[in-house]
C-alpha cells in the first residue's frame, strides 16, 4: 500500500518507489508535516512534529497558542489566528473578521485519483496511485476544508489540492486558497527557479535562501514569460547528480505564487498556488471551491532524478492527447516566412517546395482572417480574407492536401481587436474598467471569458472553421497580458473572481475543442513560452516554447525547461538565418540538431533559403524519423551547460532499457586547442558494450561514463555534433 494510516500513533506514511512522506495529528487535531526524504520503512517519527518542546501545544498550555502556531510545522497552515508565517487560507467570516482554524475531523484513503472539477489534474487508475482525503473543520465558520493527497509510486511524485466547503448559511469570502505547503528545518536551502522575459523564457536562476519571504509569482493573468510556476528547494552543492532537492510545479495557467520563507526558528516554509493580488471568491452557503493542484517530488540524486521524475509523471499521467506517443507531423509555419504579407498561391509555393524536402504539414499563421493585415485589427472577426485567400479556405485546404501536406492552422481566440466587427457589436465583452479608458496592448483588448456567452461566441469561431475543412492541427495563441480588471457580466462584489473565472473559462474551451475534435493535434502559445505550464499540456501535448528560434537562444531556453518538462512537449524549430531576432548566423546542422530535442519543424520561407541549406533538410527529417522515438520517450540527461560555461553545452537522451542513447553537442564558441574534450555520459548501462554509430569503434557503458568519450576538435563557433550509441548484443561482441 502506498499509503497508511498508524491509528495509534495518528501517523499518515505516504510512499513512493524512493521517498515518503508523514504526516501526524496532535491530539488538538492540527495537521503537521513530520517528514519528506528518501524512503524509510518506520513511520514512528512523531516527534519530529516537536510537540513536546518548548513552545508546547495549545492543550498543554492554552496562554502559549500564538506560539506554538508560529513554530509547529502545518500542512496547511491558515490565517489570522497567531501563525505569523506564510498562510495557505485565509477566509473572511460574515462579521467582516479574517481569521480560519482547521482541525482534522476524519479521512478516507481510496484507490485511484478523482478528478479536479473544471481543473486540469493528473489521473492514474486504481493500481498506479493511491489517494488521501484528509478533512478538516473550522466549526466557527461551518467550513470543511478536504486536503488531498495522491501518491503515483513509480514515478516519486505526490500531488496536493485543496477543496472547500461551506456548509454554513452565511457566505464566506475567501481571500486566500494556496495548494500545497511544506514546512522543513533549514538546510541551508539555495532557491531554484525559472525567470527570464519575452523570448528568453524559463532560464535557471538559483540564490541562497536569507531570512524573510523570497518568491516568484504572476499577477498577468497567464503564468508568464517572466516567472514560472515552479520552486525547488536544494541542498548546498547540488548538481546534476548529487543532492536533495524538494520540488512544486503548479498545475494551473494563470496567476501564482511561489514563495520560500526562511523564519526565526531557522525553518523554511514553502508554498504554492493561485496568487492572492486581485483574488476573492465569495463561498457562499452549499458552494465548493476547488483550488488547482500542486506536484510535489522529491530527489535525494540531485536535478537529474528530479527531472526525469516530472518528465515520466507529466508523459503517464498529464498530457491526454492522442499524439503523446506518436510522431508529430514534421511542419513548415509561414510566419517568419512572410510574416502577414502571403495569399493562396504564396502558401502553395511553399508547400510545394516543403513537399519535396520531406516536410509534412503546412501551418497558416496569422493574417487569414477579417481585413488582418497587420496587427492592428480584426482579432475576433474569425472570418475567411478571401482577398489573400481566393477561393476560401477549403480550397487552400484541398490544395495543400493534393500536394501531400496536412494543413494547420493559427488562431488567438482570447483576444478582441478595438478594429474589429465584433468590438463595434459587443464592446462589453472586453475586458474594462467602467469609465476608463481600457490600455492595449498589440492594439488588443482581451475577451471576458468569465461570461459563458462570450465562451460560446469565441469557441464557435474556432469549431467553425475547423468544421469547414479538414484541419489537423491547430496553434492556439495569446499574445497579451490582462490588465483593467472590469468584468460588465460579473456582480460588483464578485469583480475579483474574474482572474481565476477567466482560466476556468479557457480550461473550458480547450476541453471542448479537443473533445468535439479527438483528432486533432493542439499547439498552444503565448507570444512563444508565456503560458508553458502544466495546465495547458493536460490539453495539448505540445507548447511552443519561445518566439526566440535562434539556435543558441534556444540552448539555454530549452535547458530551463526540460528542467521539468519531457522534450516532446518543447515546440522547435529550424529557421532561417540572420535569425529574425538576434542577427546571428548559426550553421543550418546546428539548427537542426538543436531543434531535435523538441517537436521539430521549420520556420522560414523554404523557396528562399540558400540551396545549401535546403539540400540539408531531407537529411535533418530523416535524423528526426529515426531519432524521435528515443527523444520522445527516452531519459534525459544533463551533462554540460552552456548558460553555466560559456563555451558549449551537451545533453543525452537514453533508452528507457539503455540499449541505446543520442548525444548532442554544440560547441557555441571554439576555444583553440591541440586536443578533443572528454565529456562523461550518463545513464548508460556499465556492463554493456557500445558501439558508436557509424564507426567500429566500441567502449563499455563503465568506459565512457567514468573515463569519458573524446569529442574530436572542430573549428568554428556554432558547432554541433550528434552522437549515437548503440547496445551491441553478445553474438556481436565475440566476433
Amino acid at each position: 500500500m502506498a499509503i497508511r494510516y498508524d491509528e495509534e500513533r495518528r501517523i499518515f506514511k505516504l510512499d513512493t518507489k524512493h521517498t515518503t512522506y508523514i504526516i501526524g495529528l496532535t491530539p488538538e487535531g492540527y495537521v503537521g508535516h513530520a517528514y519528506y526524504g528518501d524512503y524509510m520503512e518506520s513511520g514512528d517519527v512523531f516527534y519530529l512534529l516537536r510537540t513536546g518542546e518548548r513552545p508546547l501545544t495549545p492543550s498543554a498550555l492554552p496562554r502559549e497558542k500564538s506560539s506554538f502556531l508560529d513554530f509547529f510545522p502545518a500542512e496547511y497552515p491558515t490565517g489570522g489566528i497567531g501563525d505569523y508565517r506564510e498562510s495557505c487560507l485565509d477566509v473572511r467570516g460574515s462579521a467582516g473578521c479574517r481569521g480560519c482554524e482547521i482541525l482534522y475531523d476524519s479521512h478516507r484513503i481510496r484507490k485511484g485519483k478523482p478528478k479536479l472539477n473544471g481543473l486540469p489534474a493528473s489521473f492514474g487508475t486504481e493500481d498506479e496511485t493511491e489517494t488521501l482525503e484528509l478533512v478538516c473543520v473550522d466549526k466557527v465558520l461551518n467550513l470543511r476544508v478536504i486536503l488531498s493527497y495522491s501518491v503515483f509510486e513509480e514515478e516519486d511524485i505526490i500531488t496536493r489540492s485543496v477543496r472547500l466547503i461551506n456548509e454554513g448559511e452565511e457566505c464566506l469570502r475567501i481571500e486566500k486558497v494556496l495548494s500545497a505547503c511544506l514546512d522543513m528545518d533549514d538546510e541551508e536551502f539555495e532557491m531554484v527557479t525559472l525567470v527570464g522575459g519575452w523570448a528568453r523564457e524559463r532560464g535557471v536562476q538559483r540564490r541562497r535562501i536569507t531570512y524573510g519571504k523570497q518568491m516568484v509569482s504572476s499577477a498577468k493573468g497567464e503564468s508568464s514569460h517572466q516567472e514560472h510556476p515552479f520552486l525547488a528547494l536544494v541542498t548546498p552543492q547540488t548538481t546534476e547528480q548529487q543532492g536533495r532537492v524538494y520540488a512544486m510545479n503548479f498545475v494551473y495557467s494563470g496567476n501564482f505564487i511561489a514563495e520560500a520563507e526562511l523564519n526565526q526558528h531557522d525553518a523554511v516554509r514553502m508554498v504554492m498556488g493561485i496568487n492572492g493580488e486581485d483574488f476573492c471568491w465569495n463561498l457562499r452557503g452549499g458552494e465548493e471551491f476547488q483550488a488547482p493542484e500542486v506536484v510535489l517530488t522529491f530527489s535525494g540524486e540531485g536535478f537529474g532524478k528530479m527531472s526525469r521524475s516530472f518528465h515520466d509523471f507529466y508523459r503517464k499521467h498529464l498530457i491526454r492527447s492522442p499524439y503523446l506517443h506518436k510522431k508529430r507531423p514534421v511542419l513548415i509555419n509561414n510566419w517568419e516566412a512572410t510574416y502577414f504579407d502571403f495569399d493562396t498561391e504564396k502558401l502553395l509555393d511553399i508547400a510545394r517546395e516543403a513537399k519535396k524536402a520531406g516536410i509534412e504539414m503546412l501551418v497558416m499563421d496569422d493574417g487569414w482572417f477579417g481585413k488582418r493585415d497587420n496587427d492592428d485589427s480584426s482579432l475576433g472577426d474569425w472570418t475567411v480574407n478571401e482577398d489573400k485567400l481566393k477561393g476560401g479556405l477549403k480550397y487552400l485546404v484541398d490544395e495543400v492536401r493534393e500536394i501531400g501536406l496536412e494543413f494547420g492552422i493559427w488562431f488567438e481566440p482570447e483576444m478582441i481587436s478595438p478594429d474589429s466587427m465584433l468590438y463595434r457589436e459587443h464592446p462589453e465583452w472586453a475586458i474594462h474598467i467602467p469609465g476608463r479608458q481600457a490600455t492595449q496592448s498589440r492594439a488588443q483588448y482581451v475577451l471576458d471569458l468569465s461570461n459563458p456567452e462570450v465562451v460560446d461566441y469565441a469557441y464557435e469561431c474556432v469549431a467553425k472553421i475547423l468544421r469547414s475543412a479538414p484541419i489537423s492541427y491547430v496553434k492556439w495563441d495569446m499574445n497579451r497580458q490582462l490588465s483593467d480588471l472590469g468584468s460588465s457580466y460579473l456582480e460588483r462584489d464578485s469583480q475579483q473572481e474574474l482572474f481565476h473565472r477567466y482560466v476556468l473559462g479557457l480550461y473550458e474551451m480547450q476541453e471542448r475543442l479537443v473533445s468535439e475534435f479527438p483528432g486533432l493535434l493542439l499547439e498552444n502559445c503565448s507570444s512563444g513560452g508565456g503560458r508553458f505550464d502544466p495546465g495547458m499540456l493536460y490539453y495539448s501535448p505540445q507548447i511552443w516554447c519561445s518566439d526566440n528560434t535562434d539556435a543558441v537562444e534556444r540552448l539555454a531556453i530549452q535547458e530551463g525547461t526540460a528542467l521539468i518538462y519531457p522534450l516532446s512537449t518543447m515546440g522547435a524549430h529550424v529557421s532561417d538565418c540572420p535569425n529574425h531576432m538576434t542577427g546571428r548566423n548559426t550553421p543550418f546542422e546546428t539548427r537542426g540538431h538543436v531543434a531535435l530535442a523538441g517537436t521539430f519543424g521549420y520556420e522560414l520561407d523554404i523557396t528562399k533559403i540558400p540551396e545549401k541549406d535546403r539540400e540539408m533538410i531531407p537529411g535533418q527529417i530523416k535524423d528526426y524519423h529515426k531519432y524521435n522515438e528515443l527523444i520522445r520517450e527516452g531519459d534525459y540527461y544533463r551533462i554540460a551547460s552552456y548558460r553555466e560555461n560559456h563555451k558549449y553545452d551537451c545533453y543525452l537522451v537514453a533508452a528507457k532499457d539503455k540499449s541505446e542513447a543520442l548525444m548532442t553537442f554544440v560547441q557555441v564558441q571554439c576555444v583553440p586547442t591541440f586536443h578533443g574534450k572528454k565529456i562523461k555520459l550518463l545513464g548508460l548501462d556499465s556492463k554493456a558494450v557500445y558501439r558508436l554509430e557509424g564507426t567500429e569503434q566500441v567502449y563499455t557503458g563503465e568506459m565512457l561514463m567514468k573515463g569519458g568519450f573524446i569529442i574530436d576538435f572542430v573549428q568554428g563557433d556554432g558547432m554541433s555534433r550528434l552522437y549515437h550509441f548503440v547496445r551491441q548484443s553478445e553474438d556481436h561482441i565475440k566476433k
